[in-house]
Formats: structure tokens, C-alpha cells, sequence
């Protein structure tokens, strides 16, 4: 099948307020961090957001009627999930909606858990508000992590967890939660009643032999409260146009969590991104498809890079998300040392390990969400210090 997408196209992005290449202001430095890809999204898209704009009306806007059946429709087709309308609540973005859930049901004093290594932005959750953090680090064995039951057995009793922040498919590990993960999680924390708590938003990016579960169809078999949250914006390159929801069929838990959305004045989603959304489900697929198939061309074009320059450097399985760990241990520096030293040596930004938590430690993450010239000139770079070591 001729592909109909350019993802060769290389864009210029610098000087466009973007935080991912304007954020450094050495024009030198190729960034290859935050989780934004360098592709133009879906035209299918841009297009509906163009004729949204040509209006040149900017009014209160309320959520289109067709907005919930586009997320059913979408996680039935991709998913084989039936989401029943009244079960979807939509939200102002995946860091507020988390925010705002995490807000509902966790009081100070109470405690979080969490999978390090993990989502930074889950740690800001403690930072910035009065709830503690319960610490279930992922266990790493043969260049892959697994679950630690028995220690997540022991933080869910604890009468001060109350909630279980899951990350599904796993940022930054690479890792697509399997059925009897869940069905685990679900048992411990049901026994111990625990919400659970599934952030979901890299779920479409699941590459061919591993299949998304979403936490909520595996709950549904138990007594246990439980959300899973999605977003097009990982997917579709959205992350400038924030959207979300929020599925349980729950219907209590939703309201509680809307009320929390009504206090901080985000009940309703912005009338661009919601368009958005609706053109992305709607139309998108075939995107999406080309789009899968050119970033696991990438991680293919890593693995072999890497493994032919710098042996040194160790390829976690990717199974989702454009965001590739890289285990680093054998080289006997901090992952603050090696980032720091990539950036002002070899003007390559990539992200610590032990921004994902102190389990990340002598780790790197990557961004292959780049076109394949721009990831070739990025893997140069990391040659080079590798040679100049040698």
C-alpha cells in the first residue's frame, strides 16, 4: 500500500514558541526530549480546525453532540471497547484531569502509588499538593520491567494508600500492561480498596503483537472504583490544543470528579480541541496506521544503530509510545552526568533517568518521534561522544 503521509517532511520549528526546540537557546542543540513529535498531524485535522477558525467567531461553546460518540466509536474500532456515552466525561487536558481526580479522592495526609520509574509529571502531583507518595518501583530483569506484586500488596494495605496512579501503556518504559497485569492490580487493590487511577494516554501507540487493555474494562469485574483517562493529543501530535476525558462506569465517581472540574472553573473543553478530537477519531485511522509504521521503522533504525556503534548502550523492547528507554549502567556515569554531558558536548538534549524517579538511574530517554534524518543526525551525535570515549 503507497503511503499518503510525509513523516520525511523536516518542519522548522525553531523560533515558533515551541518548547520543545525554543525552550534551549543554543540553535545548535537537537532536542530530542519532551514527548512532542516533529510531524504537521493529520490534515484531516488541521482541515476541520481551519473551517472552525475561518469563522472568525470565538464564543463560549458548548461540548458538540457528536463528541462522545467519536470517543465510543473510536475505542470500540481500535480498542474493542463498548463505551457507553454516559460513561465518558470530557476534560480539559491529561495533567489537569489527573489533577483534578487526584484532587477528588485523595485527602492530605493520604498516599498515592505509584511504578517507578514513571511519568514525571506524577510527581508534581506531590509537590504541588498535600497528599504523599507510596513509591511500587517496577522490577528490571533482562532488559525489561515487571510488576512487583508482593511490594504493591504491601503499599495498597497500608490504610493511608488510596489511590494507585496507573500508567498504561508505560511512559517511560515502553512496556503495554498485559491482561493478567491488570487482572492482578485489579485483585490487590479491590482487596484492599484502592482506587485505580490509569492514565492512558499513549494507548493508540501500541505497535503490531501487543494489544491495550483499558484498566476500566478489566475492573468492571471487580468491586473496586477505578477511571481510565485518554486524550488524542499524544497520538495525533495535539499537545498545543489540550483535551481529555475521563471513562468509568462509575457514574457516581464521575460526578464527584466533574463537581471537582466545576470548583476549578475546567468543566468544559476548548471548543478548537474538541473539534479537533471529533476529526481525529473520526478520520484519522489511516494517519495514525502510517504513522505506527514509520516510528517503528525508526526504532528498528535505533536498535540497529546502536547496536552496531554503541554496544555500550543497551535497547529496552519497545512495545508503545515513541519514547525509547535506553539502559546506560555499564558506563559508569549518573544519568544527570550523561545528559548534562550529551547536551553541552554533543548538543543533543535528552532526558535523565531520574526524572522518571530515582529507579530511572542509569537510564536515558529518547524521542524517535522525528523523522528519520533528524534521528539519524541524533544518533550521530551519541556516536561521537561514544568515540571520543573510546
Amino acid at each position: 500500500m503507497e503511503n499518503e503521509y510525509n513523516f520525511d517532511e523536516i518542519i522548522k520549528r525553531r523560533g515558533t514558541n515551541s518548547v520543545k526546540w525554543d525552550l534551549e537557546i543554543d540553535a545548535e542543540v537537537l532536542p530530542m526530549w519532551v514527548a512532542d513529535m516533529d510531524f504537521r498531524t493529520a490534515p484531516e485535522i488541521t482541515e476541520v480546525i481551519v473551517e472552525k477558525v475561518s469563522q472568525g467567531v470565538f464564543g463560549y461553546g458548548l461540548v458538540p453532540d457528536n463528541f462522545l460518540e467519536a470517543i465510543s466509536e473510536w475505542w470500540k474500532e481500535i480498542h474493542q471497547y463498548h463505551i457507553k456515552k454516559e460513561w465518558i466525561l470530557p476534560g480539559p487536558g491529561m495533567i489537569p484531569t489527573l489533577s483534578a481526580i487526584l484532587r477528588t479522592f485523595v485527602k492530605s495526609g493520604e498516599n498515592i502509588i505509584i511504578q517507578p520509574p514513571v511519568y514525571n509529571h506524577f510527581y508534581n502531583f506531590f509537590e504541588n499538593c498535600e497528599f504523599g507518595v507510596m513509591e511500587n518501583n517496577l522490577i528490571y530483569i533482562n532488559r525489561a520491567y515487571e510488576i512487583d506484586f508482593d511490594d504493591l500488596e504491601i503499599k495498597a494495605s497500608d490504610s493511608t494508600a488510596k489511590v494507585l496512579l496507573l500508567c498504561n501503556p508505560h511512559n517511560p518504559v515502553g512496556r503495554v500492561w498485559k491482561r493478567n497485569d491488570l487482572e492482578k492490580i485489579a485483585e490487590i487493590c479491590a482487596k484492599h480498596h484502592v482506587m485505580v487511577v490509569s492514565d492512558e494516554i499513549h494507548a493508540d501507540l501500541v505497535y503490531e503483537g501487543y494489544h491495550h487493555i483499558p484498566f476500566t474494562s478489566v475492573a468492571a469485574n471487580y468491586n473496586l472504583n477505578s477511571v481510565s483517562c485518554g486524550s488524542p493529543c499524544k497520538t495525533f501530535n495535539l499537545a498545543g490544543l489540550p483535551i481529555s476525558y475521563v471513562i468509568s462506569e462509575n457514574i457516581d465517581v464521575l460526578n464527584k470528579i466533574h463537581k471537582t472540574f466545576e470548583i476549578q472553573e475546567t468543566s468544559y473543553p476548548n471548543t478548537i480541541a474538541a473539534t479537533a478530537l471529533i476529526a481525529a477519531y473520526q478520520n484519522g485511522k489511516e494517519w495514525m496506521r502510517e504513522l505506527k509504521i514509520y516510528l517503528n521503522g525508526n526504532y528498528q533504525y535505533l536498535l540497529e544503530f546502536i547496536k552496531k556503534n554503541i554496544p555500550e548502550i543497551k535497547v529496552l523492547p519497545l512495545e508503545a509510545t515513541y519514547l525509547v528507554w535506553l539502559d546506560c549502567n555499564s558506563l559508569n556515569k549518573t544519568s544527570d552526568e550523561l545528559s548534562k554531558i550529551l547536551l553541552e558536548e554533543q548538543k543533543i538534549w535528552v532526558n535523565a533517568g531520574t526524572m522518571y524517579g530515582a529507579a530511572g538511574e542509569g537510564f536515558l530517554r529518547i524521542n524517535i518521534g522525528c523523522p528519520r534524518e533528524v534521528l539519524l543526525e541524533g544518533l550521530k551525535r551519541l556516536k561521537l561522544y561514544f568515540r571520543d570515549q573510546n
